[in-house]
């Protein structure tokens, strides 16, 4: 086998196994069917919802109590992939974060409902369900 053949046959290889890896859904709809977890606090009756950035959101979704004041913090350590720039269209908010450290988003009074969000390129959704 020629060695340009070779090199070919492993590039392909190699970017099929990077798309098994990332996942067949990344879209939002696919953060609505994983499951929840256990990331939401309330605090002197503030709801808290912690959210790691890097590489995409962890949690992917996130449930919560509609109708409280709350945070939603992102924490980023060395983050300097898209998912440092957050998009929460129905908000109308675009917010960059700091590559390490906390970002605090206030939300006065969810309503019910999914909340959705994303990464400045699209590419990593989250979602807050609120009840």
């Amino acid at each position: 086998m020629k060695p340009m053949h070779l090199a070919l046959i492993i590039s392909v290889v190699l970017i099929g196994g990077a798309f098994l890896l990332a996942g067949s859904g990344s879209g939002a709809s696919s953060a609505q069917n994983a499951p929840a977890a256990n990331n939401v606090s309330i605090v002197d009756g503030q709801q808290i919802i912690d959210l790691t950035a890097k590489g995409g959101y962890s949690p992917r979704v996130s449930t919560a109590k509609a109708g409280i004041p709350t945070i939603i913090r992102f924490h980023t350590t060395g983050t300097f992939d898209c998912s440092s720039f957050i998009r929460i269209p129905s908000m109308g908010l675009s917010k960059s974060l700091p590559p390490t450290g906390t970002t605090d988003i206030a939300i006065t009074n969810p309503q019910a409902g999914p909340l959705q969000g994303m990464c400045g390129m699209g590419m990593y959704p989250f979602q807050v369900n609120f009840q």
